[in-house]
């Protein structure tokens, strides 16, 4: 049983450059986490593939501004910003947890230019979940 030894010339069929650009995104889903320390957005095209993202921590902001609106509203402007270079036009948000930056990324998202099909609270709620821990006695 030999190896098949890989041809050095093969590479001559394969497309060289980036793909990224190449792209064209009609339509989208946004994803905006947000919780109290820390603002995420994330693009998805519709089968759930990451095309771009964004966080308060990633635009410069640490420590305790990253739990800010202001905050968020720059991480979704930077995440928004190169998926309607490559042509999105509309996009579904879903927006999840508790945080200071749900409205202010909601509010820059609306701004961009995009055309918001529904908003939709994805922030998982527990029926009772586990059990809380016994009580304390002094």
């Amino acid at each position: 049983m030999t190896k098949n030894i890989p041809r050095i010339g093969s590479r001559r069929n394969r497309r060289i450059g980036s793909r990224k650009n190449g792209r064209r995104i009609p339509k989208g889903v946004i994803h905006v986490q947000a919780s109290f320390n820390n603002t995420i957005v994330t693009v998805t095209d519709i089968r759930g593939r990451v095309v771009s993202w964004a966080s308060a921590g990633t635009c410069g902001f640490r420590g305790r501004r990253r739990g800010t609106p202001f905050a968020a509203q720059t991480a979704a402007a930077n995440a928004i910003r190169t998926v309607v270079d490559q042509g999105m036009q509309r996009a579904e948000v879903m927006v999840k947890g508790p945080g200071l930056g749900r409205d202010a990324a909601l509010r820059a998202i609306r701004r961009s230019g995009i055309l918001v099909n529904f908003v939709r609270d994805v922030t998982p709620i527990p029926h009772n979940g586990c059990r809380p821990p016994k009580k304390r006695r002094i």
